[in-house]
């Protein structure tokens, strides 16, 4: 086991991060040891109702859009929940927070969470991969605040988490996004 592994923490893009996967992203990372990493992007809603996709789910998320949560088998739904019962969790990525396990019915299920969010894919990054880019300075980490891993409104979770880190990272929430049009 690493011990500085991420898993639990933020990723925010950097204004040096120009992959269009990733821009002005925040992601939480679910896993990260020696093989690699992976996480989810928590603030690309798309215009997608998970009742279109998945109706079985749809009874979780009232109302909700899925989500992009990465470039990485975009076609895979995932289910990151905040836990009642952390049994019912295929694995857990900090204190109640996780994802729901495939075999966990879905009457038990909805006994078992009190909210949670489905991801079309997921980010991933091979052995190193993520080292690299941080080297690179293209992710800040940040330990998460409870209600920015679902966020109410998550096209405004970039801005507010640097907005909340403060200093240097409060005028980069406030560029736009095209810096020529300053």
């Amino acid at each position: 086991m690493m011990e500085d592994s991420l898993r639990g923490k933020l990723l925010i893009a950097s204004p040096a991060l120009v992959d269009p996967n990733f821009a002005r992203t925040v992601v939480l990372i679910t896993e990260h040891n020696d093989e690699g990493a992976m996480g989810v992007v928590l603030n690309r809603p798309s215009e997608t109702a998970v009742d279109e996709v998945a109706p079985e789910l749809a009874g979780l998320v009232t109302g909700e859009p899925v989500f992009i949560g990465g470039p990485v088998q975009p076609q895979a739904l995932v289910v990151l929940a905040e836990f009642n019962d952390i049994q019912a969790a295929a694995w857990i990525v900090a204190a109640d927070v996780g994802f729901v396990s495939a075999e966990t019915e879905s009457d038990d299920l909805a006994r078992a969470i009190r909210r949670g969010r489905v991801y079309a894919g997921y980010s991933g990054w091979g052995e190193g991969q993520l080292e690299a880019e941080l080297a690179e300075e293209a992710w800040i980490v940040e330990p998460p605040m409870p209600a920015e891993l679902f966020p109410d409104d998550p096209l405004l979770l970039w801005q507010g988490v640097l907005a909340r880190k403060g200093g240097q990272f409060a005028l980069i929430a406030r560029m736009p996004d095209d810096p020529s049009q300053n």
